[in-house]
């Protein structure tokens, strides 16, 4: 506390004054004044004086009288947060950043002095002690009985409570960085990105040293496919003066969504050669290595990782999905092991134990064992429709709405609209349709690049869907016929800039190859009238029940239940039918039989349609080396071959539920049902 002389003046005086201080601060000083004259050099009074010519605006003139204090009272919190915050604020940082390092030192545990000292120490360049400082203020949060007190309610899911608390808060601590950190995450937990990013972002603005709210940012911008700032701040994070594996790990996911794989290999190797025994960057590399072609290696990478890990469902699977490899008799034994040992944790270890049913029904399927097979794809599949949400009664009635909204009048009556680039080609169709052996076709022509599966279109619908949810326009209908030609053409431009950062060439062309993408042909052709698209269709037997027996790494829900599967083959061919209706020619369809049967007609055919010349490199796709990302990666970086054309034939004693599913549109392919 202030050192106090012999003659202190009477506590009445100093608490009116003190209580003049915020609104009346010229009164507050004529008071202390008085009480000066009484008792000269009295320091509560000398420190309520400087406080009070603060508030007048007079900062220069408090400044000396703060100086005197802190150095006769060197050790009190108040008089050293004073004069650092008033030197800062003048720009007098090196005076600022002594306070406030004496501040830091007597009173480490509050964390708005670390994050004003790291604020004041940037101003001076001294960037990598304000990150240092940063970190310590995040830690002193960490130990903040507030801050605790709302993120037990955020983890008992009490967020409105917890949500109150940080509001609070942050009127007595504007800015404070955990309290906006914490808020987006609370934010994120409703499903609310834009709030989340909004909390986030000022999280990391104010404390850039605050390296849990920047991975946690990173995070976000991924989910939303804001992926080359994901890049910058992943860059930013390995820079951190506490170096962290998960900085590089993380540095390393954002590349791989880029396209950038080379890189994140190299990472990867880094990671493994300071610490070897990390079965999860192992398996990363595995799946990056199997994304560049170089199989054997990625083959070791995943053995490595469940060598360390035996129970490691998703590596085991990662194994069994790289479909030119069989799993043998003592990988059988292994995953069995596995799951046995799993018995007791299926609740906690879900994850796990559906890869390990859907490695092992991969096993018996090689080792044509097609019962035991069977029973393993089933039950995983089963597991796993727990763990996500489809609604197939829902889906059906958005592609209704869709089909009865995209007619032929409708589509006459928009006219010339849209963003004119002829740029996108869009393939789309079922997963496991061979949409990636047109999509390899394809980017080995030289005026084609290929991409991947691009989330940009889906997220374009979802926010225009959202406008329905929220109660602004009655149904989809009235929300599409509400778009004027410039919003269309906004649309149109915005799906063009946000796939620019996949191109890594100068070909004119390129190729979106996200399945889902049929649910939007209407949309697309509004927004991109010269875009092309692409349906390519398999037999629905063969297409659903390999969709079926595929683990997808995220989205796909309708594929863990042959009913729903079914359902969804049928939506498709019916919307596709009324589009061919409503705009003939727009969509050119490719029948995967076909291809297999007379791979140079259907190429030249796709080439045709899209407006250019036939060539031969497209025959020889297999030749191709870029990056694919898909469950065929391996299957298209070789000939076609037509031993996978009747492979439901196996399963076939346990198909019934898919049979009716797919009603009129098994016996009628690979046309449409007439109506």
């Amino acid at each position: 506390m202030i050192q106090q002389t012999r003659l202190a003046p009477p506590k009445i005086a100093m608490a009116e004054a003190e209580s003049l201080l915020e609104k009346q601060p010229h009164l507050a000083l004529n008071k202390v004044d008085a009480i000066l004259r009484q008792a000269p050099g009295y320091p509560p009074a000398e420190f309520l004086a400087a406080r009070a010519l603060r508030r007048m605006g007079k900062g220069k003139q408090a400044l000396p009288r703060l100086d005197a204090l802190a150095r006769a009272n060197a050790r009190v919190p108040a008089v050293l947060w004073e004069l650092g915050d008033l030197a800062a604020e003048l720009g007098d940082n090196p005076r600022a950043v002594a306070a406030l390092h004496a501040l830091t030192q007597v009173q480490p545990s509050i964390p708005a002095g670390w994050f004003l000292l790291a604020r004041t120490l940037r101003k001076l360049g001294e960037d990598a002690d304000a990150w240092r400082a940063d970190l310590s203020g995040v830690f002193a949060s960490s130990h903040d009985a507030e801050l605790l007190k709302a993120a037990t309610a955020v983890n008992d899911g009490q967020l409105d409570e917890a949500e109150a608390q940080l509001k609070l808060r942050l009127q007595r601590l504007p800015d404070d960085p955990p309290a906006c950190r914490m808020l987006g995450e609370i934010a994120w937990r409703r499903g609310d990105m834009t709030a989340a990013l909004e909390l986030v972002e000022r999280a990391v603005t104010t404390a850039p040293g605050f390296d849990l709210a920047r991975d946690f940012l990173i995070r976000l911008l991924m989910q939303t496919n804001r992926l080359p700032e994901a890049l910058a701040h992943a860059e930013v994070l390995t820079g951190s003066p506490v170096q962290s594996p998960g900085h590089r790990l993380i540095l390393a996911s954002v590349l791989v969504k880029l396209g950038q794989q080379e890189r994140a290999r190299g990472l990867y190797f880094e990671l493994l050669a300071a610490q070897p025994d990390q079965p999860q960057v192992w398996q990363n590399l595995g799946h990056v290595l199997k994304t560049l072609g170089v199989q054997d290696e990625a083959v070791a990478a995943y053995r490595e990782a469940v060598t360390r890990q035996p129970t490691m469902g998703e590596a085991w699977w990662s194994l069994a999905n790289l479909k030119t490899v069989k799993l043998g008799a003592e990988d059988i034994a292994a995953m069995e092991a596995a799951l046995t040992s799993l018995a007791g944790q299926v609740e906690e270890r879900k994850e796990d134990v559906f890869h390990l049913h859907f490695s092992l029904g991969k096993a018996f399927e090689d080792a044509k064992d097609y019962p035991a097979s069977f029973a393993h794809y089933e039950s995983g599949n089963a597991l796993r429709r727990t763990m996500v949400l489809h609604d197939a009664e829902d889906f059906s009635g958005e592609v209704r709405a869709a089909a009865e909204t995209f007619t032929s009048a409708f589509i006459a009556q928009r006219g010339d609209s849209g963003c004119p680039a002829p740029d996108p080609i869009f393939v789309v169709g079922l997963p496991r349709s061979g949409s990636t052996l047109v999509e390899q076709i394809l980017a080995s022509h030289s005026q084609i690049e290929g991409t991947m599966e691009l989330p940009d279109m889906m997220m374009i619908a979802a926010r225009l869907q959202s406008r329905i949810d929220e109660g602004e326009f009655a149904d989809f209908a009235t929300m599409i016929a509400s778009l004027t030609p410039a919003d269309r053409t906004r649309l149109g431009e915005e799906y063009i800039e946000r796939t620019r950062v996949h191109r890594q060439t100068d070909r004119p062309r390129f190729v979106d190859k996200m399945p889902n993408n049929w649910q939007h042909v209407g949309l697309i052709k509004l927004i991109l009238p010269n875009a092309k698209i692409i349906d390519a269709r398999r037999n629905p037997l063969s297409c659903c029940l390999s969709g079926w027996k595929q683990h997808f790494a995220r989205g796909q829900t309708f594929t863990y239940d042959l009913t729903e599967i079914g359902r969804y083959y049928r939506d498709y061919v019916g919307l596709m039918a009324d589009y061919d209706r409503a705009a003939p020619g727009s969509v050119h369809r490719v029948i995967y039989e076909d291809m297999v049967a007379d791979t140079e007609a259907q190429v030249r055919r796709v080439l045709a349609y899209l407006g250019l010349p036939f060539e031969a490199g497209c025959l020889e796709f297999y030749n191709n080396d870029r990056a694919v990302r898909t469950a065929s990666s391996e299957q298209v970086r070789k000939p076609i071959f037509r031993d996978g054309l009747d492979q439901w034939r196996n399963y076939e004693p346990w198909l019934g539920p898919l049979v009716e599913a797919l009603g009129p549109v098994l016996p009628a392919y690979p046309d449409a049902p007439a109506d």
